[in-house]
Order: C-alpha cells, then structure tokens, then sequence
C-alpha cells in the first residue's frame, strides 16, 4: 500500500466521524479550509522552515482528500477517478507540449472531450 493509499484511508475512516458532528458541513467544511490552509502554506514559505513548510502541505492535501470523500457521499465522485482523470490530463498536456503543442491547445482538446463525455452521459 502506497503512503496516498494509507492517507485516504484513514480519510474515509474519519469521514464515519463527521457523519455525527454538527461542526461538518461536508465537503463545503474542507473546501474552505483549503483555502485556509493554502494560505498558511503561503505564510511560512518565507520563513524557510522546510518541516513547517511540508507540515503545512500535508495539510493541504489532508483537507483535499477529505473533501473527496465528502463528495463521493454527496455527489458520488469516485477518488480513485478523480486521480485517473488527473494522471490523464496531465500526461496528455507534458507529452503534448514535449512534442511541441501549445498549453492552451492542448487544454481545448481536452476541454472538448470533456464536453463530448458530458453530452453522452446526459
């Protein structure tokens, strides 16, 4: 098992918590502290305190993950597609702009499959 396998778990072991407490809000309650999060991320990057710094980018991605498994409840999103879906989107725009596409050209492809998945689904 992987150290993001081991993370995730533990997400959804946590997620049964939430499911009993007034302070969660679902997905909304990670989305804002994202945010927040992000923001202290930005804090301490001129401090130069690598273990501060990665403290602080675990819990960007905690927030993350947990904010995942809330929407695999509310809306039915599946982490693990979410995560093949970025290791795709990624991989199509590094190899294209390798082979010397552009960014944005590449980003309007995919925008377009996007589109044509969603039509087809509908």
């Amino acid at each position: 098992m992987t150290e993001f396998d081991k993370l995730l778990r533990i997400a959804k072991r946590k997620s049964t918590f939430d499911d009993s407490n007034k302070w969660s809000s679902g997905s909304e309650t990670y989305l804002v502290e994202i945010k927040n999060e992000v923001d202290e991320v930005l804090e301490e990057m001129p401090k130069s305190r690598k273990c501060y710094l990665e403290d602080e980018l675990g819990d960007v991605l905690w927030d993350y993950l947990n904010a995942l498994v809330a929407l695999e409840k509310e809306r039915g999103v599946n982490a693990r597609e979410v995560i093949a879906r970025a290791c795709q989107k990624y991989e199509e725009r590094i190899s294209a702009i390798e082979s010397g596409d552009t960014w944005s050209n590449i980003k309007e492809k995919q925008k377009a499959s996007l589109e044509k998945e969603y039509q087809s689904n509908t």
